[in-house]
C-alpha cells in the first residue's frame, strides 16, 4: 500500500484519479509532509517499509501563471502551494527591508540580497514580472548568472518562506526514526543546497558518525546510529534524463536504512 502526501490539494486531486486503478493499495492524505507522523497515525499505518519525499515545486505549479510561482509569466505573486497563509506579495510588504535582505541571503543565497531586498521594499510589486523586473534593477547587468534567470534564487527564497519549506523538511528528517520500521528506507530528493546540505547532515547524525579526532587508531566516542548511509555522495540525474526532463538537473538523490 503507497500513501501519498501533498499540501497542494490539486496534487492529491490529480493522484487519485490517476492512481484510482489500483483502489485501496493507494491512499491520498491532503496535507504538509511536515505532519507526516501524524498522518499515518491516523491511519494506523506506522511504521512503514519506505518514504520517498519529493521536494520543491511540481511542473504544474511552475506552468500555471495563477500560482505565482514562475517570472517567466505575468501572474499574482501568491507562491502557496497549500493556499494558506499570507502570499509572497503579503510577506514583502510585513518585513522591514533587514529581514527582508536576511531572508533573500539565507534561503536564497544571493549575494545581491542588500539591494534587492531594497528594491522590493521600495516597489512592493504585486505580480510576478513586477518582482522579476525589481531584481534585474537591483543587480548589476554584468553580474547577471549565465545559467538560469537574475531572479531565480530571489523567488526561491520567497518560495521557501512563504512555505516554511526548510521547517517541514526538519520535521520529518526528525521523526524518520520513529516512521520507519527496521530495514525501512528513507530516500528523499533535494533540489538546492539548502535542502541538500540538511539531508546529508540529517543522515550523518541518524548513522552516528564517529567524531574522535582523525590520528587515533580506535574509536573511542562510542559513535553508534541506527541507521546505514546508503549513498556516500548525492546521486543527479543522467544525461538521458535531463535530456527528457532539463529540470531533472538540479535533482539530488540521497538514502539511508534503518538498521536497528
Amino acid at each position: 500500500m503507497v500513501i501519498g502526501m501533498d499540501r497542494d490539494p490539486r496534487a492529491v486531486d490529480f493522484a487519485r484519479e490517476r492512481l484510482s486503478r489500483f483502489g485501496p493499495r493507494f491512499r491520498a492524505a491532503p496535507g504538509n509532509f511536515a505532519q507526516l507522523e501524524q498522518a499515518l497515525s491516523a491511519q494506523a499505518a506506522l511504521p512503514v517499509d519506505g518514504v520517498l519525499l519529493d521536494l520543491g515545486l511540481s511542473s504544474p505549479q511552475l506552468e500555471d501563471p495563477a500560482r505565482g510561482f514562475s517570472f517567466q509569466s505575468e501572474g499574482p505573486l501568491d507562491m502557496r502551494m497549500g493556499g494558506e497563509g499570507p502570499t509572497a506579495a503579503e510577506l514583502i510588504e510585513s518585513l522591514d527591508e533587514s529581514s527582508l535582505e536576511a531572508l533573500i541571503r539565507d534561503y536564497g543565497e544571493e549575494r545581491f540580497a542588500r539591494p534587492i531586498a531594497r528594491g522590493l521594499k521600495r516597489a512592493l510589486p504585486r505580480t510576478t514580472l513586477q518582482a522579476a523586473e525589481e531584481v534585474k534593477r537591483a543587480v548589476p547587468r554584468r553580474a547577471w548568472p549565465k545559467r538560469i534567470h537574475v531572479a531565480t534564487k530571489t523567488f526561491q527564497a520567497l518560495r521557501i518562506a512563504v512555505n516554511r519549506e526548510l521547517d517541514a523538511l526538519d520535521s520529518i528528517l526528525e521523526s524518520l526514526p520513529r516512521v520507519l520500521k527496521i530495514g525501512g528506507v528513507a530516500a528523499i530528493i533535494s533540489f538546492h543546497s539548502l535542502e541538500d546540505r540538511k539531508v546529508k547532515q540529517a543522515f550523518r547524525d541518524l548513522e552516528g558518525r564517529c567524531t574522535c579526532p582523525k590520528g587515533l587508531p580506535v574509536c573511542v566516542c562510542g559513535a553508534q546510529g541506527n541507521f546505514s548511509i546508503l549513498t556516500r555522495k548525492a546521486i543527479g540525474a543522467g544525461e538521458a534524463e535531463v535530456h527528457r526532463n532539463p529540470r531533472a538537473r538540479s535533482a539530488r538523490l540521497r538514502a539511508v536504512e534503518k538498521v536497528r
